[in-house]
């Protein structure tokens, strides 16, 4: 099994590296109910893919989300998709993706609208991801109507 090193980001999501079908017990274990991968099929070698991922994560009784998000290309529409994960799945929730950085991005946009920016981005940090190079998403007003 892999070491897991779980970050929690928020009272009902945390993010995590890549995690491997015999990590999902531990998973249920600690209480979490949804996974979110974000990680496209086929990234690396050796990668785990989403089905051999959901098959031990139905086993485990998780129920297991796939949002595959290129890396280093997080996009505005992403993390609003993420959102409405996040309120579909069951919570406590868990995202992982190659190094945790991707999915601690989604959820920062996916929370844009309802936390300030750079609360988002401070709170990540605190949580080791550097997101000081992510562009904050455009509010409602600051938007202009024509």
């Amino acid at each position: 099994m892999s070491p897991l090193n779980v970050v929690p980001l928020s009272e009902t999501l945390s993010v995590a590296a890549q995690i491997a079908p015999a990590d999902m017990p531990e998973i249920a274990r600690a209480g979490f109910k949804s996974i979110v991968c974000n990680r496209p099929d086929g990234e690396s070698p050796g990668q785990f893919g989403f089905s051999e991922l959901a098959a031990a994560a139905s086993q485990a009784g998780l129920t297991l989300a796939y949002l595959p998000v290129v890396s280093g290309r997080v996009t505005e529409e992403e993390g609003r998709a993420f959102a409405v994960l996040l309120n579909e799945l069951p919570t406590p929730a868990l995202a992982y993706c190659r190094s945790g950085m991707r999915s601690a991005t989604l959820w920062a946009l996916s929370q844009a609208g309802s936390q300030a920016w750079p609360e988002l981005v401070q709170r990540a940090a605190q949580a080791g991801f550097n997101l000081s190079g992510v562009a904050p998403p455009p509010q409602p007003e600051d938007t202009l109507i024509e």
